[in-house]
């Protein structure tokens, strides 16, 4: 071998893996370089995960071969993927929260005395060496539940590369992160690819594909699509290679003359230190929208209407009468469901199957005499939202945690149209869901609105909330700072961008910066 020439960190080689029924997997192939960043990029149920469980030894593939720097292997134990040098960050960070960054990166390692105590000055100092030696700083006397989402996934990349990790895998790592924090992140990963680490890198956000990956490897239906370098590919194409057709843009169509009269009424709401002087209203079959920075209030205003958080002062109307829900359960039956950002956390109970989490809020409508639960009927009603949001599931009673992203997000909005709310909450409705999934989302959020429910979506993506909203309001400093109307002139990305950022746009016509970064 010349000494010019690299050999791939990591070379998967016919990769296949058939379920009961399904062919996960199909002569698949990955190659990635020492110190390069590969995208890894496919609808839901396309296969990256089951390919990235088999590289990390969590399911034995039923043929194919994997090199890792050089040493061969038919399959492999979590053990010895992670002996061989590669680790995984999940979406959902696992961490030991109650414990301090130190005790996370020293956990199993921690330096005692002959007695066996811990000697605590040592282990402090060995973790911010370590920190330091990555250029990151992270107080390692913090607790980790007391760290942001950024600096969480910070410290699990630290950590694997404390355990000597090579290559590793993030899946969707900017799922719930603004800006600054991707930037952030984006930032330690380039200097850690600057010293030969490789990474996976697994996300929905095409446009951060093209901002941080050197190459991207396609997966449709559990088969190669293609190996692109990035800069010979752009966004229609790498939709296309997704989901083998052209995805146009979504476009709500007009409502004029549908859109009836006040449901939801909000005003002069304050809850200090996190919203003020919100004022707004929803009209029947209206779908508006609401953008802001992370911490500009729409979050915190959307769990307290929803009984999660304290709502404050001021007063809320849902078709005129007092909306005074101080709970999830007292906002159902007062009329507002809610779609959390966190589907997992809030939306779902993964275990359980798709029957039960679609009709658990509703099984004091389907009670028989002494409380049982009239079956047949809970049935029917299931069946008619699986037709009508197109879930795809092979039985009502297959688990929710299996299905596929997109379909578990059906699953939650199904829960919720099965309410009959008059007033529909969606917090980031569109999360960790491919492409695909995100036109039938649109649909089923316009078919909603049809059907007269008032529908708020607070989303990060610019383009989402032009394509289904009606109205959109930009929230800055708790407060709402501007209303843009889709359709008129000066409803733009770049103004609303430009509005995000505390910009007054109806006189300013200049291009945010940040444009490109936003989906």
């Amino acid at each position: 071998m010349e000494e010019s020439e690299v050999r791939p960190l990591l070379e998967m080689r016919g990769i296949s893996k058939v379920f009961p029924g399904v062919q996960a997997l199909s002569d698949m192939t990955l190659s990635v370089m020492p110190g390069e960043i590969h995208g890894l990029v496919g609808k839901n149920g396309a296969g990256k995960s089951t390919l990235m469980a088999v590289l990390m030894g969590l399911i034995q593939p039923d043929s194919g071969t994997m090199v890792i720097d050089g040493r061969q292997f038919t399959a492999m134990t979590p053990a010895q993927a992670l002996e061989a040098g590669v680790a995984y960050v999940p979406q959902r960070i696992n961490l030991m929260t109650s414990l301090t960054v130190a005790e996370n990166i020293l956990a199993g390692q921690m330096p005692t005395d002959r007695f066996g105590f811990v000697r605590w000055d040592e282990a402090f100092k060995d973790a911010a060496e370590r920190l330091e030696k990555l250029g990151l700083k992270l107080d390692v006397y913090q607790r980790v539940e007391g760290l942001s989402v950024a600096e969480q996934t910070l410290l699990a990349i630290s950590k694997a590369l404390f355990s000597n990790a090579r290559l590793i895998i993030l899946d969707e790592p900017t799922a719930a992160l603004p800006r600054p924090d991707i930037n952030r992140l984006f930032g330690f990963v380039r200097s850690l690819k600057d010293r030969g680490v490789a990474f996976i890198y697994i996300s929905h956000h095409l446009e951060e594909v093209f901002e941080i990956c050197d190459n991207v490897t396609v997966l449709r239906n559990g088969r190669l699509v293609g190996t692109y370098p990035i800069n010979e590919i752009d966004t229609a194409g790498l939709i296309r290679a997704m989901v083998g057709e052209d995805v146009e843009e979504y476009q709500r169509k007009k409502t004029d003359g549908r859109v009836g009269e006040p449901v939801l009424e909000l005003k002069n709401m304050v809850r200090r230190g996190h919203y003020e002087d919100v004022n707004l209203t929803v009209r029947k079959g209206e779908v508006v929208g609401i953008a802001g920075l992370e911490g500009c209030g729409a979050s915190a205003l959307a769990k307290s209407l929803f009984g999660l958080d304290r709502r404050g002062l001021g007063e809320v109307t849902i078709k005129g009468k007092p909306y005074t829900a101080t709970n999830p359960s007292e906002a159902l039956a007062q009329g507002l469901a809610y779609l959390p950002q966190d589907r997992y956390l809030y939306g779902l109970v993964g275990g359980r199957p798709v029957r039960e989490n679609i009709t658990y809020t509703v099984l004091d409508r389907l009670c028989a005499l002494f409380g049982f639960v009239r079956l047949n009927k809970e049935r029917e009603i299931v069946a008619q939202y699986i037709e009508k949001l197109g879930i795809v599931t092979p039985s009502q009673e297959q688990a929710a945690a299996l299905l596929s992203g997109g379909n578990q997000q059906k699953v939650v909005f199904a829960k919720l149209a099965a309410t009959k709310p008059d007033v529909l909450v969606l917090h980031e409705p569109t999360q960790g869901i491919d492409v695909h999934a995100k036109t039938d989302i649109y649909q089923i959020v316009s078919e909603l609105s049809e059907d007269g429910i008032a529908i708020l979506i607070i989303s990060s993506e610019v383009r989402e909330l032009l394509g289904v909203c009606d109205r959109i309001l930009v929230m800055y400093q708790g407060k709402i700072h501007q209303e843009f109307r889709v359709g008129d002139p000066n409803t733009t990305p770049q103004n609303i961008l430009l509005a995000i950022e505390g910009a007054n746009t109806c006189s300013e016509t200049a291009v945010s910066p940040n444009l490109s970064l936003i989906g």
